[in-house]
């Protein structure tokens, strides 16, 4: 068989052999006046049909308007006019699409026409039924572009329904909050008239009950004295004898103040006559009271017994100061504003010593006080003097750490003792006398475990004991001496 190739004219383009087209069917187009595309189909390979969806989301509409809130309705709205949109470009590409397709398929029959002219035979028979085909794709593009102008319209159709419901919603959405904030302002309008409401008539309650209890008070006031102007003889008779009360009780005043004056005077004379012995030192802390002969007739003090006393403010009660027998005796801040005396016997003969004037307070105390405070815990260089009652042979350095719950004497990495606040615990300066007592303090921190701690200062002593005592109480506890919780 021999391939007739005809010579078409200047009418017919070559096309390059390394051209890529976009699909591997055959383009579908319309032609208009002078060879212009007019439409361009573009075929989905995926996804449902138009018509499918367009009919899905109008009965998921139809479905769930009734049970959608009205702000849920203007989204959905919003959102299927948004899908709307997209269909609606998609149908523009489609249209442009058609056109490149009407444009080659009349190039494509003209073409046909020209070679049917000029062949004959067979290949004649073949252009022919190749021109039958191109028609037939003519007609089924037509058919496609009706088809498609239904849909846009439809497309369109509901697209401006969408955007009238969308407007609608939003319309309905602004309405009902705006109802809403009315209810609203209304709501608190009526609080608030109502608070109004309510504490003017507290307040006029109040009022009326403050006046009537004045109105009362005068009514009993009134009464009494219209009483009195009926009975003139008892109330000169009940003046009579408030005037005779006061001054009997000037009279005893008088006598009180006198029988005070001549005992002081008394007790001096006393003690100026038979004074055998007397109390040296200061009366404050960080200080030693001694007691020492003042005169050739005293006894020796290690061949009498001692015991030191505290007075209590008004001088009216003293309490003994259990393991206070040694005649030297350093004051605690728990004797702080109370005189001390110590009685002094010996073969049944007992002299009795006081201090000038109450235990005062160190003046440079406060201040270290307050530094103490500021730290969560305190850590004091001590030494052990004695341990269970018994002298301690070591005298290396220990730390005396207080602490808010517990108190601990550690050397290094051991711990000599550690226990929590609690009434077993045992804190007071120590009472067995020595030169360094004023340094010293006696802690038992259980039954069976004691220790005499000596300090590097007076002032860090007596801070350590006020310390202590302080996170003690905050944990419930009194923390002091023997017998010293009556004190506190």
């Amino acid at each position: 068989m021999t391939r007739v190739s005809p010579e078409i004219g200047d009418e017919v383009w070559t096309v390059s052999s390394d051209v890529s087209f976009r699909s591997n069917q055959f383009p579908k187009y319309k032609l208009g006046p002078n060879n212009e595309i007019l439409e361009e189909i573009k075929e989905e390979i995926k996804g449902p049909p138009l018509k499918e969806v367009v009919l899905n989301e109008t009965n998921q509409l139809t479905e769930q308007h009734k049970r959608l809130s009205v702000r849920d309705l203007a989204s959905k709205f919003d959102k299927n006019l948004a899908a709307a949109a997209k269909l609606s470009e998609e149908a523009k590409i489609k249209e442009v699409a058609s056109l490149d397709g009407h444009v080659l398929l009349k190039k494509l029959r003209d073409a046909l026409e020209y070679l049917k002219g000029r062949l004959a035979g067979r290949n004649k028979e073949d252009v022919e039924r190749a021109i039958s085909l191109v028609e037939a794709l003519a007609v089924k593009l037509t058919q496609k572009e009706g088809e498609l102008i239904q849909e846009k319209f439809e497309v369109k159709k509901l697209v401006n329904f969408l955007k009238q419901a969308s407007e609608d919603a939003k319309k309905l959405v602004n309405q009902e909050k705006s109802f809403a904030c009315a209810e609203i302002e209304s709501a608190r309008a009526v609080v608030q008239r109502i608070g109004e409401a309510l504490d003017e008539q507290e307040r006029n309650q109040s009022s009326g009950k403050q006046q009537e209890l004045e109105e009362l008070i005068e009514e009993v006031q009134e009464a009494r004295r219209i009483r009195l102007m009926h009975q003139p003889r008892k109330v000169v008779d009940m003046e009579h004898e408030l005037r005779e009360l006061r001054l009997q009780i000037r009279e005893k005043c008088t006598i009180s103040v006198n029988l005070q004056n001549q005992l002081a005077m008394s007790m001096k004379a006393d003690e100026n006559t038979s004074r055998v012995y007397e109390i040296s030192g200061s009366e404050s802390l960080s200080s030693i009271l001694r007691i020492q002969p003042c005169s050739d007739e005293a006894i020796d003090l290690a061949k009498c017994s001692i015991q030191w006393y505290r007075l209590s403010p008004q001088c009216s009660r003293r309490e003994p100061i259990l393991g206070a027998n040694k005649c030297v005796y350093a004051p605690e801040p728990i004797d702080v504003g109370r005189v001390l005396q110590a009685d002094i016997t010996l073969n049944g003969l007992k002299v009795t010593i006081t201090t000038n004037g109450p235990i005062q307070q160190a003046l440079e105390l406060g201040s270290y006080l307050e530094t103490l405070l500021r730290k969560p815990n305190n850590d004091f260089s001590v030494v052990i003097s004695q341990m269970n009652g018994r002298n301690y042979s070591s005298h290396s350095a220990h730390l005396f750490h207080i602490g808010k719950t517990k108190i601990k004497l550690s050397r290094g990495w051991i711990t000599k003792a550690r226990d929590s606040y609690s009434r077993s615990m045992q804190l007071c300066g120590f009472r067995g006398g020595g030169n360094s007592a004023a340094k010293s303090l006696f802690w038992q921190s259980r039954k069976g475990q004691s220790f005499v701690l000596v300090f590097e200062s007076e002032r860090e002593r007596n801070g350590a004991l006020i310390l202590a005592r302080k996170y003690a109480s905050d944990c419930n506890v009194l923390l002091a001496g023997p017998d010293d919780d009556v004190l506190l």
